[in-house]
């Protein structure tokens, strides 16, 4: 049998010694990380992620009790392999290498202290903090360019089934005259980062089986898009008819209320679901 003891004040104060240490000696890197993150609205995720991955571990609070302090080398090898990559992505100008070397040297020397055992009781929320790298901008050319034009296409199809006279040039959109250069803006981007997480969130707050976990993680792109519509049809509306001011205003705002809408649809998914008698949760063969 496993000996397992209680978690003592030393524990917390030698794990806050270590984390805090790995973050002041990667500072500069954390540092240029949040500032991308508050100054460029397509890495807003990375605001998003420390608070996902505590509510995550809130969550889970009850599993502390099964996770004994394990002090273990792999911690040092872990930032050993962080240091690594964060000195060749520095010398190698290779941004990604450098903020993920940060990443790993912080969780190495949390799990010097904390053990295995924690990190596959609280897998959740370690996955979570990945969403603190930026993501890279060939990766998000990639994903945006082709969100540009299915969120443009399915604006204007929806606009016209409605009887609005809306145009489309490429990706830009043209109402009562103003060309509204928002699918750009709009492209989705945001909105899959920020939604995925959301939906990692969501998946792995609620009891639910492994086979539908992957299956709402797999339509939160679907979701997104779905979103980033429903923000852009009065965003469009706006310009065409409105002040730039005041569609400026919404457009800014609406980034962030659609995280919400995201989470009403996925809750509504879960309800259909659940409707249509499809086993969701663990325990769905035992109550049957």
């Amino acid at each position: 049998m496993i000996q397992r003891r209680a978690w003592r004040f030393s524990d917390g104060v030698l794990l806050a010694a270590l984390v805090g240490l790995a973050i002041v000696a990667t500072r500069e890197i954390w540092r240029d990380i949040f500032r991308i993150g508050w100054h460029n609205e397509e890495q807003s995720h990375i605001l998003l992620a420390p608070l996902i991955a505590l509510w995550l571990m809130w969550v889970r609070r009850e599993r502390l009790r099964f996770c004994r302090p394990c002090w273990t080398l792999l911690g040092p090898l872990v930032v050993g392999v962080g240091w690594a990559l964060a000195w060749y992505g520095f010398h190698g100008s290779t941004t990604v290498f450098w903020h993920f070397g940060a990443l790993l040297i912080v969780a190495g020397a949390a799990i010097t202290v904390v053990g295995v055992e924690f990190v596959r009781n609280f897998a959740p929320a370690m996955i979570a903090l990945v969403f603190l790298m930026p993501v890279p901008g060939d990766i998000r050319g990639d994903i945006a360019v082709p969100l540009q034009k299915v969120t443009a296409t399915v604006t204007q199809f929806g606009m016209e089934l409605f009887g609005v006279p809306v145009t489309r040039a490429g990706n830009q959109l043209s109402l009562n005259g103003q060309d509204v250069a928002v699918a750009e803006a709009c492209n989705g981007m945001r909105m899959v980062a920020a939604l995925v997480l959301v939906s990692f969130a969501f998946v792995f707050s609620t009891p639910m089986r492994q086979g539908v976990r992957i299956f709402i993680l797999a339509i939160s792109p679907l979701v997104a898009i779905v979103c980033n519509v429903i923000r852009l049809v009065p965003t469009v509306l706006l310009y065409g008819y409105s002040s730039k001011d005041a569609a400026d205003t919404f457009h800014d705002v609406s980034g962030w209320a659609m995280l919400f809408v995201a989470l009403g649809i996925l809750w509504g998914i879960f309800g259909v679901l659940r409707w249509i008698e499809i086993p969701i949760t663990p325990y769905a063969v035992a109550e049957e």
